[in-house]
C-alpha cells in the first residue's frame, strides 16, 4: 500500500461530508470519468443515523452456499490478520461469490464486535447481514445488498484481492467513504483536498440556492449566477 494514511483531523474532516459532496468534490480534480468511482444501487446502508463512514478498505471473497474445503477458521485468521495490516480505520469489503448472492451472512453480532476490536468501523458487502438491531447499538456500520436469516455454510474463500461489489473494483487500501446515499471511492491523491474543494463547491451552490430562494428572483438572475459556476 504506497500511500500516507490521512491522520485523524483529515479523517474526520471527510466524516464531516455526505458522500454526495465527496463524489462531487472528485470531479473538481478530473483524475477518472464522472460514471466510476461509486457503488451503484443495491448496496442499502443498514444504519444510515449513525452518518458518514471512513475507512480503508481490507478485502476478501466469500461463499455460503457449499462448506469451506479446510478448516474455514484459517482464512478468517489470514482477514484477520489483513485488517491489522491496513491503517486505521478500517473497513472490510466482502464479495459474496455465490449466485445469486446473499444465501447466508457473513456479518451478525459475533463478527461485528470481532471485527470492531481489531479497529474496523464496519464492512461493505455484495451478500447478507442479520442481527441488525445488536449491530447498530454497537455502531458497526453496514453496507450490504441484503439482509439474511442464516449464515448458512458461509466461509472466506480468499484474502486481500481485488473484489467486486455494486459494480465497484476495490482494492486492499482502497479509501472508501459512505452513508445513506452510498459508498464512493476517494483517490489517495486528492484525499487531503477534498474538504477545501467540498467547501468551494458549497460557496458556488449556495449562490444558486439563495437566488432561488430570493423574493426577487428571476430567470435571468439565475442565469448570471448559474454562468459564474
Amino acid at each position: 500500500m504506497q500511500f500516507e494514511p490521512l491522520n485523524e483531523t483529515e479523517l474526520a474532516a471527510l466524516r464531516q461530508l455526505t458522500s454526495p459532496t465527496v463524489a462531487n468534490a472528485i470531479e473538481v480534480f478530473n483524475i477518472r470519468p464522472r460514471t466510476e468511482g461509486f457503488m451503484r444501487p443495491g448496496i442499502h446502508c443498514m444504519f444510515p443515523e449513525l452518518g458518514p463512514m471512513v475507512g480503508y478498505a481490507v478485502t476478501a471473497t466469500i461463499r455460503a452456499s457449499v462448506p469451506s474445503p479446510g478448516p474455514g477458521y484459517l482464512q478468517a485468521f489470514n482477514l484477520w490478520e489483513a485488517v491489522l495490516n491496513t491503517p486505521p480505520p478500517r473497513v472490510v469489503v466482502l464479495q459474496d461469490l455465490d449466485d445469486p448472492p446473499g444465501l447466508g451472512a457473513f456479518w451478525g453480532e459475533v463478527q461485528a464486535n470481532i471485527y470492531k476490536a481489531l479497529g474496523c468501523v464496519g464492512t461493505v458487502t455484495s451478500g447478507g447481514v442479520r442481527d441488525l438491531e445488536e449491530v447498530r447499538a454497537l455502531g458497526f456500520q453496514f453496507f450490504a445488498a441484503t439482509v439474511s436469516v442464516s449464515h448458512a455454510y458461509v466461509h472466506v474463500v480468499e484474502v486481500g484481492v481485488p473484489v467486486t461489489v455494486g459494480g465497484l473494483t476495490v482494492r486492499p487500501g482502497d479509501l472508501l467513504h459512505g452513508d445513506r446515499h452510498g459508498v464512493v471511492q476517494i483517490p489517495h491523491e486528492v484525499a487531503r483536498e477534498i474538504p477545501r474543494a467540498a467547501r468551494e463547491l458549497e460557496a458556488r451552490e449556495r449562490a444558486i440556492i439563495e437566488v432561488c430562494r430570493s423574493p426577487d428572483f428571476s430567470v435571468e438572475r439565475l442565469k448570471e449566477v448559474y454562468s459564474r459556476r
